[in-house]
């Protein structure tokens, strides 16, 4: 007689596991391309908590080097930098490319290294020995140049904004022929050479904002360098340095652009631009001009639409807000995050929203990055802020915060996002059974009509390694094993091909469900992946990799 349960008939559908995961449990292996493309829209080269710096590096290279298709290699370079916003994944991918084919490498540099901070971190990548060279190649110095000398003035400013490397030990290292007197004694400057190295250039030949910030720089008092900084069109962070005193930080205030002002309200806070400067007699009364300009600034609705700020920014900025900041900002921070949700699409159906609450998603979501560089926002908050979003266009959806368990949550979808988001992320903090959304999905709305399910982890699910279904045994994921259940259910209802996405916020390279027609596994947290999964529900064949691959050269 055969082994009944060896032929039941749910797991005998159900794909068998691949490998083991980073947390010792079943999981399914990505093809290199996908496992490339997912690192590439998540990855930040820092520490998270299954793995460390070096390991995404290492694992990072394994996967280039089973990846032989160069050009899908440049389209997942302007992808993770165009639509996943990412600034350390597209540069080394840049850097690849420049060992591997220069002519892709000339045809994406400019798309990829498209400010001074990813040029600089191109430039570090390539000097650093990594990725096959310590200098730069003939190929990759023209790539440089042709930048440099392409570059408008404002941008090669704010491209001589840092350190280790710097804009002056890249334009030594380049070598660019200025193109005209003008960016002669621009260079010059930049480099600090003595002005009669500039020859034939002379002071007279630096373009008028550089001598306009060169005289702000000089300005002996703070009134002068007040009139000075109204006309002056460059990064706040030119200024920040020689400003004396809190009139000329409000005068700075007022060049910020909106992100710029979101990033640094604690900044703003220390120089006294929310109080009355003493010259107006008005000691320490907040300035409400200035409160309501940043406020106003922070939530123009326009200037959000046009920008690449998540909705996820205006949590970290309110989550790292001091508390003296002014409410009326705080309050502007939750508008903001509301337009930045305006673009999520309204989904075909009632979906469950499984949302990873365990103790792994509590790293940073850029990783640990040393005292300093360590940002407040951890997974768990983007997990909560992609559910909230979501809940907040699907109302009849259905969020189940889970660890090792569900947590009953009962949310109202008016709410604000930031508030939803700050209380979802307050659940859970145990071990990880990615399954028990499912499950709970299963066991308690089984007649319900669900499309489908969202599932946002870093898929690091273990907990069910030692159970019935589990990896060794009967060879699938408590994922699998309940998805299965999940459709069975849907299809019941009249829902004939429900489908299942698993955002990914972590690169791990692994997945709890494979990627076939019904599954969906997708990394990263920015707008975009809002519309990719509407369009996965909306039984859009496209897939993550294909996104990738529908990039234009």
């Amino acid at each position: 007689m055969a082994n009944k349960s060896l032929f039941q008939s749910i797991t005998s559908v159900i794909p068998r596991a691949t490998t083991v995961n980073e947390a010792g449990g079943p999981a399914y292996k990505f093809e290199p391309k996908h496992a490339l493309a997912q690192m590439a829209a998540t990855g930040t080269f820092g520490n998270v908590f299954y793995a460390s710096a070096q390991t995404q590096l290492d694992e990072m290279r394994k996967l280039i080097d089973q990846v032989d298709d160069n050009e899908f290699l440049a389209k997942l370079a302007v992808y993770s930098r165009e639509r996943a916003y990412m600034k350390d994944m597209p540069a080394a991918l840049l850097v690849v490319l420049s060992t591997r084919d220069t002519k892709l490498m000339h045809q994406v540099f400019d798309r990829v290294a498209d400010n001074g901070r990813v040029l600089r971190t191109v430039f570090q990548m390539t000097r650093s020995g990594q990725f096959g060279r310590k200098g730069l190649s003939s190929s990759l110095q023209r790539a440089f140049q042709r930048w440099l000398n392409d570059a408008s003035v404002g941008k090669l400013l704010s491209a001589s904004i840092g350190n280790d490397p710097s804009l002056r030990d890249i334009l030594r290292m380049a070598r660019p022929t200025p193109k005209d007197d003008a960016r002669r004694a621009l260079f010059g400057w930049l480099t600090d050479k003595p002005v009669e190295k500039w020859a034939p250039a002379t002071e007279t030949d630096l373009p008028a904002t550089v001598q306009s910030l060169i005289a702000y720089r000089g300005a002996d008092t703070a009134e002068a360098q007040t009139l000075i900084a109204g006309d002056l069109q460059v990064r706040w962070d030119l200024l920040a340095d020689a400003a004396k005193g809190p009139i000329v930080w409000k005068a700075i205030a007022r060049q910020m652009g909106p992100q710029a002002l979101r990033m640094n309200l604690n900044t703003l806070l220390r120089h006294d631009v929310f109080k009355n400067t003493a010259s107006t007699g008005s000691g320490g009364k907040t300035d409400n001009v200035m409160i309501d300009y940043v406020a106003s600034r922070i939530a123009d609705a326009d200037a959000i639409t046009r920008s690449r700020q998540f909705p996820y920014q205006f949590l970290a900025a309110y989550l790292n807000a001091s508390a003296e900041v002014p409410q009326k900002i705080k309050a502007s921070l939750h508008n903001a995050a509301e337009i930045a949700c305006g673009n999520v699409p309204e989904l075909p159906g009632p979906i469950v929203i499984g949302l990873d609450t365990s103790g792994s998603m509590g790293c940073p979501v850029t990783g640990y990055r040393g005292r300093g560089g360590t940002t407040k926002m951890r997974c768990v908050d983007v997990a909560a802020l992609f559910a909230a979003a979501i809940l907040r266009r699907n109302p009849d959806s259905i969020v189940i915060p889970f660890d090792t368990q569900a947590y009953n949550v009962r949310i109202d979808p008016q709410d604000t996002i930031l508030s939803l988001s700050e209380r979802l992320a307050k659940y859970g903090g145990g071990g990880t059974d990615c399954s028990i959304p499912l499950a709970e999905a299963n066991k308690r709305h089984s007649k319900r009509p669900l499309v489908g399910c969202v599932l946002v982890s870093d898929n690091e699910s273990w907990i069910t390694g030692g159970r019935a279904y589990g990896y060794g045994h009967r060879g699938s994921t408590g994922v699998m094993t309940e998805w299965q259940k999940f459709v069975t259910n849907a299809r019941r209802h009249g829902v004939t091909d429900p489908k299942l996405v698993c955002i990914d916020i972590q690169p791990y390279g692994s997945s709890q469900a494979p990627e076939r027609d019904d599954i969906l596994n997708i990394g990263g947290f920015s707008d975009a992946v809002f519309n990719v999964i509407s369009s996965f529900l909306e039984n859009d064949a496209s897939r993550f990799v294909r996104e990738v691959e529908s990039v234009e050269l």
